[in-house]
């Protein structure tokens, strides 16, 4: 006796189908935010191709002017004059890599999240199977990467044009347009205004006027930072008498300055009444005032790293900080 086997197909009813890619995943997020992706890659191309140009071109010119300067003499040409059109090139492009950040924050707080939360958008993609957790981890994770390669393209590309003419264009070591964009400085806080801008948006839930805070908090924030700057790193104190005169390296950073007054460093001192009068009349004020010296204290070159990466370790844990905020503040919003 045959048996017919059952040929029939087996049943798929009640068998989910291939599940749509959730709303809050990385590919998502950079669909979503494609424009703004393309904007900061060609951000980063332009000022890239802007300092090879200003250094291989221009300053290949500057170099030939500033060697025919230098054969008629300083009495017939300034070498600084030949040099200043590359020098203001580099410096106005490492201000824009060094507060890049303010715009990183202007970004996160109205675009990223601040228009998702005040449309209803977020809001959707939790009901889609994503959790508020897995949403914002998205949203911090993707921009997160691509500023932080952006950024880097831009701080080491600066740091070969900053460094191919430093004396010409030597804008100091300390120096706005120098200081952040060498390092990975510029990372941090283009990371830190990145969270500064989710708890923002979480907080406010309107896109412009989390826009205009961020940018505010982020830059109050790096004016707050660049003030006790020179506090991470021990600085050098040297002192001389009444009539000596302090040495200082020519590329010092000057912290503070002062007099001695009877063995105690005074600030900013106010000594220039001794003056104008003749060596024994400034002595003799001196002496009154209890002046035995002055001193000065500063950072020499040799500080940059130790100064920078203390900075850097203290932006990425004001980081830290303020996105495990922004997690815990989205937690008990949608609980």
């Amino acid at each position: 006796m045959m048996t017919v086997a059952d040929a029939s197909p087996r049943s798929t009813v009640g068998r989910p189908g291939p599940r749509p890619h959730a709303p809050g995943t990385a590919r998502t997020v950079l669909r979503v935010h494609r424009a703004a992706l393309v904007v900061w890659a060609g951000l980063v191309v332009v000022l890239c191709g802007w300092l090879v140009w200003a250094t291989e071109s221009a300053g290949r010119d500057a170099r030939a002017a500033a060697e025919v300067c230098d054969r008629m003499g300083p009495d017939l040409c300034s070498r600084s004059i030949v040099w200043v059109g590359h020098s203001v090139t580099v410096g106005w492009i490492g201000l824009l890599t060094s507060y890049l950040f303010l715009a990183v924050a202007a970004y996160a707080g109205g675009a990223l999240i601040g228009r998702e939360l005040e449309s209803g958008t977020a809001r959707f993609a939790w009901t889609q199977g994503v959790s508020p957790t897995r949403w914002l981890a998205a949203k911090l994770a993707v921009p997160a990467l691509v500023v932080t390669v952006g950024a880097t393209a831009l701080v080491l590309v600066y740091r070969w044009a900053w460094s191919a003419e430093q004396d010409p264009q030597y804008h100091g070591w300390m120096s706005d347009d120098a200081y952040l964009s060498r390092g990975p400085a510029t990372v941090a806080y283009a990371l830190c205004a990145l969270a500064v801008g989710a708890v923002t948006a979480l907080l406010i839930r309107r896109a412009l006027p989390a826009l205009a805070v961020s940018v505010v908090a982020t830059g109050l924030l790096g004016y707050a930072v660049a003030q006790v700057r020179a506090s991470f790193w021990p600085a050098v104190t040297v002192t001389t008498g009444q009539n000596g005169e302090l040495a200082l390296p020519t590329s010092a950073w000057e912290v503070e300055n002062g007099a001695l007054v009877h063995g105690h460093q005074v600030p900013s001192f106010p000594v220039t009444q001794c003056y104008g009068g003749s060596t024994a009349h400034t002595r003799g004020c001196f002496d009154d005032l209890g002046v035995t010296g002055f001193y000065t204290t500063y950072h020499p070159e040799s500080h940059y790293w130790p100064l920078h990466l203390v900075e850097t370790g203290v932006v990425l844990a004001v980081t830290a900080a303020v996105t495990a905020a922004a997690f815990r503040l989205l937690r008990r919003r949608t609980a």
